[in-house]
């Protein structure tokens, strides 16, 4: 297969590896609605993530690897008007020495695409991790990159799993201030994570539905009819050549030259169940058969790759759509995405299917869109969807978190109703911690939380996110198919370095006899053990002692 090759890829190559996994911060001023109280962890609310987006998305890895259902993303374009940065701390005395000829990425820089390139590497890897099996991935780009962003998807997605471009027309008009061409449309690249995703239908445009109707009152409700002719000639489908009776005149009809669509077994199957229509008055030369609406709408429809401002939306109506919850025509934010757009994407990775609790992660967060879209879709169907938005500025507390505040309150003024009374819902706002460090442990200068070393832990031995990760009085806090997670840890030292710390053999037996219960085995995180390591395998488990032994588990 074709790659990709640009300066700086040798350098970047497996730099994903090496960023530290860094705790999650939360700043409750910044949030909205939560409360300390609940079980519920504060990382499982909707999320909006202030940090640059490569170490975010390294820190959401433990909580979240395998479990976001749909990512968009809206990278720079690199169209040499941004000024953006690429500032990424590689280790490398060549790569440091090259970055530093620029600062902003800028027209004038030669090499902008190369160090865009540099900078997509890294995230889309991470990226990868975090979305589900049955996830797919959405990234805007406009022609500047395009043909570079699907060449570096083939390679690191693979060329098997892309599913489309899509062309979205992101304005009406033409600028007649162009000197070649006007631009009226922008790529939506399309990749699913594994082929699990084989087979994708999207609700039914109310549009389609009006095509429907009951000529025959049927009391299984509208339909619309198709050809019961095969485009095939009979001598190619001798198999489905019979003849079918016109239930009117009981006259036996064969076509003269074409065979059937269908076998004769399906057929009669059709005439048991009246779904053949011959006209009104049995006037038809040949049968058409009748397709419900009730079943097109739970089968769905196919999704297309053109997605008309008549639909998404355009970049003018998110303008608008910013300013009215701002109540401000004065925000210098550019061509922000319509909501329309989102929710249309967030619909073709949930299907036609009834879950409604989808993770949506959006890792160039900008202004918020994709978290209103979240919030308006819950309020129209009553969903449990949660979004993660992860944004670098500074303005992403003031711009994209406040933006979330305002539409979940309400926005006074709105035409929208749902938007005047309030989305509703709650976020937990965070920053970007201490990274985890092992070693950091023995001395007590750098100690996790219980709920971040868990989910790093667990990361770690298994490569995904547990289902959930939840201290218990055991110190049980999570599992897989056929192993329990136990971490005996406070972060404290005086706690690490007294017996309290220890699995003792009373821990021991109340941990093999839950595990023989439920048929699993169990793995112990905790700094010492007061039990041999041949007793404990006795006993179905294994000892991993703090902080030497935390690492990939081969079966898990």
């Amino acid at each position: 297969m074709p790659t990709l090759d640009f300066k700086g890829k040798q350098f970047i190559y497996g730099y994903h590896l090496t960023v530290p996994v860094r705790t999650l911060k939360i700043d409750k001023q910044k949030s909205l609605n939560i409360g300390g109280s609940r079980r519920k962890s504060l990382l499982d609310e909707n999320l909006i993530l202030h940090g640059d987006n490569l170490h975010a998305l390294k820190a959401l890895l433990p909580r979240y690897a395998g479990k976001v259902k749909c990512i968009y993303i809206d990278p720079p374009y690199n169209t040499g008007n941004e000024n953006w940065v690429y500032n990424d701390n590689v280790n490398s005395p060549m790569m440091q020495a090259w970055l530093e000829k620029h600062g902003p990425v800028d027209l004038e820089d030669l090499e902008r695409h190369d160090k865009w390139l540099c900078m997509m590497w890294p995230r889309l890897h991470l990226l990868y991790e975090l979305l589900s099996d049955d996830g797919i991935i959405f990234i805007s780009i406009d022609d500047n990159e395009q043909h570079h962003l699907r060449l570096l998807m083939d390679e690191i997605w693979g060329v098997e799993n892309f599913l489309a471009d899509i062309i979205w027309q992101h304005r009406y008009g033409r600028s007649n201030n162009a000197k070649l061409f006007s631009n009226q449309r922008e790529h939506i690249i399309v990749y699913r994570k594994s082929d699990i995703v084989s087979h994708i239908r999207v609700k039914r445009d109310e549009k389609l539905n009006e095509t429907y109707s009951n000529p025959d009152d049927d009391p299984r409700g509208s339909w619309v009819s198709s050809s019961y002719v095969n485009p095939a000639l009979k001598e190619q489908r001798p198999n489905l050549v019979y003849a079918v009776i016109n239930p009117y005149t009981g006259e036996a009809i064969n076509h003269p030259t074409h065979a059937w669509k269908y076998s004769r077994n399906t057929y009669q199957e059709h005439v048991r169940e009246n779904r053949l229509w011959w006209g009104i008055n049995g006037n038809l030369c040949y049968p058409r058969l009748k397709n419900f609406l009730s079943e097109s709408e739970e089968k769905g429809i196919v999704p297309i790759d053109l997605m008309l401002a008549d639909i998404a939306g355009t970049t003018d109506e998110g303008t608008k759509q910013l300013q009215t919850v701002f109540q401000s025509g004065a925000l210098a934010f550019n061509n922000p995405k319509p909501t329309r757009l989102i929710a249309n994407l967030i619909e073709i990775a949930e299907g036609v299917s009834k879950k409604n609790d989808t993770i949506v992660l959006d890792a160039f967060a900008g202004s918020g869109t994709t978290a209103q879209a979240v919030l308006a879709l819950n309020k129209a169907d009553g969903g449990n969807r949660k979004f993660i938005l992860v944004e670098c500025e500074d303005y992403a507390d003031t711009i994209t978190a406040e933006r979330v505040r305002r539409v979940i309150n309400g926005v006074e003024n709105a035409t929208d109703e749902s938007l005047r009374e309030g989305l509703g819902g709650a976020f937990t706002y965070c920053t970007l911690g201490e990274q985890i460090d092992e070693e950091g442990m023995l001395t007590g200068e750098n100690l996790p939380t219980y709920e971040a070393l868990a989910d790093y832990i667990a990361y770690t031995a298994t490569g995904r996110a547990l289902a959930f990760t939840r201290k218990e009085e055991d110190y049980y806090f999570g599992e897989t198919s056929d192993i329990r997670f136990y971490l005996i840890y406070e972060p404290s030292l005086d706690f690490l370095e007294s017996p309290a710390s220890a699995l003792d053999g009373e821990r021991a037996e109340e941990i093999a006899k839950v595990c023989k219960e439920t048929g699993q085995k169990a793995y112990v995180y905790a700094p010492q053990k007061f039990v041999s390591q041949k007793e404990l395998t006795h006993l179905g488990i294994t000892f991993c002692q703090l902080p030497y032994n935390i690492h990939r588990i081969s079966d898990a």
